[in-house]
């Protein structure tokens, strides 16, 4: 326990990074955790949590920088950095301390030790305007609707000055609609925004995603409907007048929750997709596809773990939680046969309709849930090799079970989440299993995400 106070100031020096994104220092050794602070960095911090075991401070002087942090030290905050949490760093050391980060985390939670399997993470030549999908929440501030941020740790929304990581495209978009909605306001037509603490009002949020090309989809998600009528006369003059603008839905969300997408999502204008190809593939996406949102690191990062698989040639393999079936159909081109499985009606029906456009007939797509259809398949099938791109909360140990019962020889294992990931190769190591090779891929630069990738075998 500490002495430490809420509103205390103190001067701290950050002795490293964790998992997460935040600075660890310690005074006594209690712990304290600071956002938006550098290994190296000597800060007056101010107190804003206690807890029993440790503390949380926010910067509000930096002393001395450190040498890792960007050169500009009048930015401090998470809304300084417009919601990126890695942006105080400059590059090459936000790539630095991603892969000290990896190998502490899977180190610590799998028992394993993997400093001499591990390769050094894939960097990324664009590391601005890099997301091909946008989602911000609208909020009316003075009585002008915007669309912005959540603070850290917070439902409070701010605008940003400077969206890093948006394409530009969705930004020029966002832009052209707010202008739009706001020249309303004063009239019989003005739009209400949604209030979380009230549930009422009616805009909720503004999605736009975009390919390549810069072809454009618009997604307005609305509180129920009681401005529906006005809404869809505005897209469809917005659709006409917008050249890049290619496809437009509006997404009616009744429910309470923290899914952003309604349960209702309609199309109304344009092409119902957008086409987008990886490799020599073409995917089709829909509003409620899942596509990753930086394309070319998400080029990299299956390539990476299609070359995991040794003479996939003449291997049988799962793709498990296949989405709409990006990684299953570029190893189709490679494999004897590919199994995908999925639990999202909409995703399987899309990747099928993507096999025949690709013309693949070695690829068969399941709808279910992975630890419900993968016995299944494992058991009617030979299967060689099973490709895992689970959730954040990585793979339910049902499923695990199933392949250490079937003896499945390699696991190539993709993850957005290195402490799931190093859980879960914690239970197929205790079953017989070992990590060969392991590789991290920034699809997220200017934020603390890590994508990994490794490959087990029996």
């Amino acid at each position: 326990m500490s002495n430490l106070k809420i509103g205390d100031l103190i001067e701290v020096t950050i002795d490293k990074v964790i998992f997460g994104g935040e600075g660890l220092t310690r005074i006594d050794n209690f712990t304290i955790f600071v956002p938006m602070s550098v290994p190296g960095d000597q800060l007056k911090i101010e107190i804003i949590s206690v807890k029993k075991s440790y503390a949380r401070g926010l910067i509000r002087e930096i002393i001395k920088p450190s040498v890792d942090r960007i050169k500009d030290i009048t930015k401090m905050t998470f809304e300084d950095f417009n919601g990126c949490d890695f942006a105080m760093m400059d590059y090459k050391s936000q790539l630095k301390y991603k892969d000290k980060i990896a190998i502490e985390t899977i180190e610590k939670l799998s028992g394993e030790s993997i400093v001499d399997k591990y390769e050094t993470i894939i960097s990324s030549e664009i590391n601005e305007n890099y997301r091909n999908k946008t989602a911000e929440p609208l909020f009316k501030e003075k009585g002008i609707i915007k669309s912005g941020f959540y603070n850290k740790k917070s439902h409070d929304l701010f605008e940003a000055e400077n969206n890093v990581l948006s394409s530009i495209i969705s930004q020029i978009i966002i832009k052209k609609f707010l202008e739009k909605v706001n020249n309303l306001n004063g009239s019989k037509k003005e739009f209400s925004v949604y209030n979380e603490r009230s549930n009422s009002g009616f805009l909720k949020h503004i999605i736009v995603r975009n390919n390549e090309k810069n072809d454009a989809m618009l997604i307005i998600v609305v509180n129920k409907k009681p401005q529906l009528k006005n809404l869809l006369m505005l897209l469809e003059e917005f659709y006409h007048e917008t050249e890049e603008l290619k496809s437009v839905y509006v997404s009616i969300k009744t429910e309470e929750n923290n899914v952003i997408l309604g349960e209702e999502i309609r199309h109304y204008f344009g092409d119902k997709y957008l086409v987008e190809n990886i490799n020599d593939l073409t995917f089709r996406i829909y509003a409620d596809s899942f596509f990753q949102i930086n394309k070319k690191q998400a080029e990299k990062l299956y390539n990476k773990a299609i070359s995991y698989i040794e003479n996939i040639s003449e291997k049988n393999v799962v793709d498990a939680f296949s989405g709409t079936g990006t990684i299953g159909m570029l190893m189709a081109e490679k494999a004897k046969n590919v199994y995908c499985i999925e639990s999202i009606e909409s995703s399987v029906v899309s990747a099928k309709e993507t096999s025949i456009i690709n013309k693949l007939n070695n690829i068969k797509f399941i709808y279910g849930k992975v630890e419900n259809e993968l016995e299944k398949v494992v058991k009617n099938n030979e299967i060689d090799t099973i490709v895992f791109d689970p959730p954040r909360k990585g793979i339910e140990e049902k499923a695990l079970k199933h392949i250490v019962k079937a003896n499945i020889k390699e696991i190539i294992y993709i993850s957005c989440n290195p402490s799931t990931f190093a859980r879960d190769v914690k239970i197929l190591c205790e079953n017989g299993y070992k990590l060969d090779k392991i590789s991290s891929v920034d699809m997220f630069s200017q934020t603390h995400h890590i994508e990994v990738v490794g490959r087990l075998t029996k």
